[in-house]
């Protein structure tokens, strides 16, 4: 059972280690992935993978985590879209399609973007992507989610049977717009709680996923996009987490627009919010991550 078990791990690596292809879509886990509830689409987590027109050696890569009130996703204004973005400045992009409550809860949504950048970074050379400018970027509850992954995190089990385990989970950059961050303030964003945490929460596991109190100095740098007049996940949440990388000593850089509704995404319809993905380009360049 146990050489069967590492024949089919091999194998599936072996299926993958290929040129990549535009709009090509992979599943995290060559069988049925831990937890999974069934068969179908939304429990076969996956990302799909958006080029840019020239795939140098040593691309930078985004993970795009969607919002959606961890109970659906925004697929095409938070994910199809922000990923043409990303490819029109040079970068790899990868939407994924994370498992949602209240059919799953957590730690199933974290393990899936876990797998995610473990995947990118053990195919990193084969998909001319650079292991160490691997980041992710999330909307609203998605932005949940990659706070989430870029304060828990591991560098991977050595000794693991699965190759892909044996990648490090640690993002090296993270992008939250209108993020939410806290799972016990009154400012959190209670359908995401709700779908993310069940109708009766852990109080320790609420404690643990409130991630203004969740920062250490190995949280990778982050940018932040927020707008003040944002009543559904109101400002308090991007704030206060922004304050937390502060006081860790993390770079960090928070936009705070005045007006602005909740999930514009790239808002290109908004002459004032509309600055934001350029501000992020600029953010990106100074760091170094459009470089090929």
């Amino acid at each position: 059972m146990t050489h069967t078990l590492l024949l089919g791990t091999f194998l599936s690596i072996a299926a993958i280690a290929q040129p990549l292809q535009d709009t090509q879509t992979i599943p995290l886990w060559p069988g049925p992935p831990p937890g999974a509830l069934g068969t179908e689409d939304r429990d076969i987590p996956a990302i799909t993978a958006y080029l840019p027109r020239s795939t140098p050696q040593g691309m930078t890569a985004v993970i795009i985590c969607p919002g959606g009130s961890y109970t659906n996703l925004s697929m095409n204004s938070e994910g199809r879209q922000i990923a043409n973005y990303f490819n029109s400045m040079g970068l790899a992009a990868f939407v994924l399609r994370y498992r949602l409550g209240p059919r799953y809860h957590h730690p199933i949504e974290l393990g899936d973007a876990q797998r995610a950048i473990r995947l990118l970074r053990l195919h990193a050379d084969e998909w001319h992507l650079a292991p160490d400018r691997i980041g992710i970027i999330g909307f609203s509850a998605g932005g949940h989610l990659a706070a989430s992954l870029s304060t828990h995190f591991d560098s991977g089990n050595a000794d693991a049977a699965d190759m892909v385990d044996r990648a490090g989970s640690r993002p090296d950059f993270a992008i939250l717009a209108y993020p939410v961050i806290s799972m016990t303030e009154p400012w959190t964003h209670a359908g995401s709680r709700k779908n993310l945490l069940g109708d009766q929460p852990d109080p320790e596991v609420a404690k643990n996923l409130s991630l203004e109190t969740a920062v250490t100095p190995r949280t990778p740098p982050t940018f932040i996009f927020q707008t003040n007049a944002d009543t559904t996940v109101p400002a308090e949440n991007a704030v206060y987490y922004f304050l937390a990388l502060r006081k860790a000593g993390v770079p960090a850089e928070l936009h705070l627009f005045e007006n602005g509704r909740h999930g514009v995404g790239l808002a290109m319809d908004d002459p004032a919010l509309s600055e934001w993905p350029a501000l992020l380009a600029n953010w990106l360049r100074a760091r170094g991550l459009l470089k090929k």
